[in-house]
């Protein structure tokens, strides 16, 4: 989840523990978006600048100590990007050596403006060209060592990046970056904002949750909430359904250490 430092969000983080609270989440990890050097991954309303980092760190840790009372665990965490020059994220990798950060996610936002001109740049211009780049980027962004998690893995679909995305058809592809996700034995998030927008389906589709669950995935979950009103959206039916798929457990990082916890049933735990 987010706080308005990141210039898209709404309310204080103090509301999304008090949210928590309410729906019966006992921990939550604030994952604001790393800072980054060039303005084309987004600065004034995308993330924060690299002048409000330690604004930013005070702000969870000052909400962790408020949240207390309510009975929620609050941990810091960012979410970092992923990208296929390597140069541009040598800034980011100084702020991830700098902070101790509880949890650091991968994404890969395919509507930047940045992965839009990567795709141009190096010609990929057919919708299965840029799936398939997409799924390869995020694959590299596992073997890098960089991330617990890696989010919304195929926010590709979302924002008129592509006009249709079949997973079926990118199964090959789809299946190695999870296989890379098993080696390197870190995690994937569901993100549950997806039934807010664009396909109105969980990131990732559930096919791939099929495919995940077959070939060990361990999965961590984030309603991405960028407002107070979005925490724990859709546990109760995406819960469930992973129960069915098979998958027994759920993670979280403190300290970027791996934790497990039972999968819940939904909305009665």
């Amino acid at each position: 989840m987010h706080t308005p430092l990141c210039g898209h969000a709404v309310g204080d983080p103090i509301q999304y523990a008090e949210m928590a609270a309410e729906v019966g989440i006992d921990l939550i990890t604030i994952t604001c978006h790393i800072p980054m050097r060039w303005e084309a991954f987004g600065h004034q309303g995308i993330r924060m600048h690299r002048d409000q980092l330690d604004d930013y760190v005070e702000l969870v840790h000052r909400t962790a100590e408020q949240a207390k009372p309510l009975g929620v665990e609050v941990l810091c965490g960012i979410e970092a990007e992923v990208y296929p020059d390597e140069a541009e994220l040598e800034p980011m990798d100084e702020i991830l050596a700098s902070y101790d950060f509880d949890f650091v996610l991968g994404s890969l936002h395919a509507q930047c403006r940045s992965y839009i001109e990567w795709l141009a740049k190096n010609k990929v211009k057919r919708d299965a060209m840029k799936i398939d780049s997409y799924f390869r980027h995020l694959k590299d962004g596992v073997q890098s060592g960089r991330y617990d998690s890696m989010s919304h893995p195929d926010v590709i679909r979302t924002y008129g990046v592509v006009k249709k995305f079949e997973p079926a058809k990118h199964e090959d592809v789809i299946r190695e970056f999870l296989q890379a996700v098993v080696d390197e034995d870190i995690c994937m998030e569901v993100n549950t904002s997806g039934l807010t927008k664009g396909a109105y389906e969980v990131h990732p589709d559930p096919l791939i949750l099929d495919w995940a669950a077959e070939m060990g995935v361990k999965l961590t979950i984030g309603s991405d909430s960028h407002r107070p009103t979005s925490v724990g959206q859709f546990f109760d039916v995406i819960q469930p359904m992973l129960r069915e798929k098979g998958f027994k457990d759920l993670y979280y990082f403190r300290g970027r250490k791996r934790q497990r916890i039972d999968m819940p049933n939904g909305s009665e735990d």
